[in-house]
């Protein structure tokens, strides 16, 4: 190749790199911001569930209100996650964080109930372990370089047989399989943890600046904060003291 030709070879490519590094700045400030909003609406559903439990539990009336009402709100929460869920990509994204909001309300009313069967220090320490182990394995998830993709299918799997296992249990009432149950609890919404945070990072270095991505973080708002919360009642059962 002629010097003259190689100078316009180099040339060309550096003009092409320099017309790159925009678009590539921008995919990054976008996935940025895409997980900004996935933890910032997390924990903001977080924050009300927790205000709400603290604030219903605290005037009797509304304890007794939520006692005679738990079926309902426990099929109102189900409607709500299976609802969002189905329909996230259609719904606007204010109605879909309404949604969310919503149920992390309903759920703090349904938890204010757990908050006096066990004492302040119990889900205190339960609320700090929760937080720990969703942070490790979090990170797990954010740094690990092994697609954990096929774990999907299997924690699938073994959430299905945890809950038929929990629904047996209530009939049967064995202390040893409930302490198995909170055990595999544990277990499987820790895997859960890892597996949501790296498929949410996979998904954030994908987008660029589609009008979805507000949607696609509440759904994985939703998620992270599903793992958080079952995380927290199997180990407050599993460690916690009653009053």
């Amino acid at each position: 190749m002629r010097e003259n030709d190689y100078n316009k070879t180099y040339d060309d490519l550096h003009v092409h790199e320099d017309a790159f590094r925009p678009a590539q700045a921008r995919s990054v400030t976008a996935a940025n911001s895409f997980l900004n909003k996935v933890y910032g609406w997390m924990f903001i559903a977080l924050a009300l569930t927790g205000s709400t439990a603290w604030y219903v539990a605290g005037h009797p009336d509304l304890v007794r209100m939520a006692s005679r009402w738990m079926l309902l709100f426990c099929l109102l929460e189900l409607g709500l996650v299976i609802g969002l869920t189905a329909a996230i990509r259609v719904l606007p994204l204010a109605a879909a964080l309404l949604g969310f909001f919503a149920y992390s309300v309903l759920n703090g009313v349904t938890m204010s109930l757990i908050l006096l069967v066990y004492t302040s220090e119990s889900v205190a320490a339960a609320f700090f372990a929760a937080s720990l182990t969703f942070g490790i394995t979090g990170l797990i998830g954010w740094l690990i370089k092994i697609d954990l993709s096929a774990m999907g299918r299997m924690l699938l799997m073994a959430l299905i047989g945890l809950i038929i296992t929990t629904v047996i249990n209530m009939f049967v009432a064995s202390s040893g399989l409930h302490f198995l149950i909170c055990v595999a609890g544990v277990l499987i919404f820790a895997a859960l943890t890892a597996y949501d945070t790296q498929k949410i990072k996979m998904l954030a270095m994908t987008l660029d600046t589609r009008s979805s991505a507000g949607k696609l973080a509440v759904l994985g708002a939703l998620t992270l904060y599903l793992d958080f919360i079952n995380l927290f009642l199997y180990l407050l059962q599993l460690f916690g003291r009653r009053r």
